[in-house]
C-alpha cells in the first residue's frame, strides 16, 4: 500500500476530522476567552483593587539597562493570573458542556425503547391464518338476490372437510354355550 493512498485512509477516519473540528473551534474558543478576560472580567477586577492592570503585574530582577542596550529580566505574573482566569473559564465551559451531554444521554438511555411485538409462535402463526380464512368467506347470495355477474363466478370457498364419525363400538361378544 503506497504511503498517499495510507495517508488518505488516516485522514478519511471519523476520529481524525473530528479531532480536526475540534482543534480548529478550540482554538477560536480560546481567542474569545482570551478577549473575555482581558477586556470584560480583569478590568472590574483591577478595578477593585485599586485600578491595579494585572497584565502589567511583574517583579523585575533586572532593569533594563538603556547604555548597553539589554531589556529588563522579569517574572510576570500578572500574565500568569489573566492565564489562569481563562483556563478556569473554558474549564467551566467545558464541564457545563460535557453536563449537557451527560444528561442528554442519559434521558435517552432512560426513555423506553418502542416495543417491538414478539414473533408469532408456530400455534399462533396457524391461528391467524385460519382467521384470515374464515374472514375471507362471505355466506353464498341466495338466487333470488344473486346478480347474474356474481352468480357467473363462484364465491371462493375452503374445500369442505367432511366429518368423520368415529365408527359405532361393536358390543363385546360372549361366548354361547352350545347345545
Amino acid at each position: 500500500m503506497s504511503v498517499g493512498k495510507e495517508f488518505r485512509e488516516f485522514i478519511a477516519r471519523g476520529n481524525v476530522v473530528d479531532l480536526a473540528v475540534g482543534v480548529i473551534i478550540g482554538g477560536a474558543f480560546g481567542k474569545i476567552v482570551t478577549s473575555l478576560v482581558d477586556g470584560i472580567i480583569m478590568p472590574p477586577i483591577g478595578l477593585l483593587t485599586g485600578g491595579i492592570d494585572f497584565s502589567k503585574m511583574k517583579i523585575v530582577l533586572k532593569a533594563a539597562d538603556e547604555a548597553t542596550k539589554t531589556p529588563e529580566t522579569a517574572i510576570a505574573y500578572g500574565a500568569f493570573i489573566n492565564t489562569v482566569v481563562q483556563f478556569l473559564i473554558v474549564a467551566v465551559a467545558v464541564f457545563l458542556m460535557v453536563r449537557a451531554l451527560n444528561t442528554l444521554r442519559r434521558e435517552q438511555a432512560a426513555a423506553p425503547a418502542p416495543a417491538v411485538p414478539p414473533a408469532p409462535t408456530p400455534t399462533e402463526a396457524l391461528l391467524a391464518e385460519i382467521r384470515d380464512e374464515l374472514k375471507g368467506q362471505r355466506p353464498k347470495p341466495s338466487a333470488a338476490t344473486a346478480s347474474p355477474v356474481k352468480a357467473a363466478t363462484p364465491a371462493k370457498a375452503a374445500p369442505a372437510k367432511a366429518a368423520v364419525k368415529p365408527a359405532p363400538k361393536a358390543a363385546p361378544k360372549t361366548a354361547k354355550p352350545k347345545r
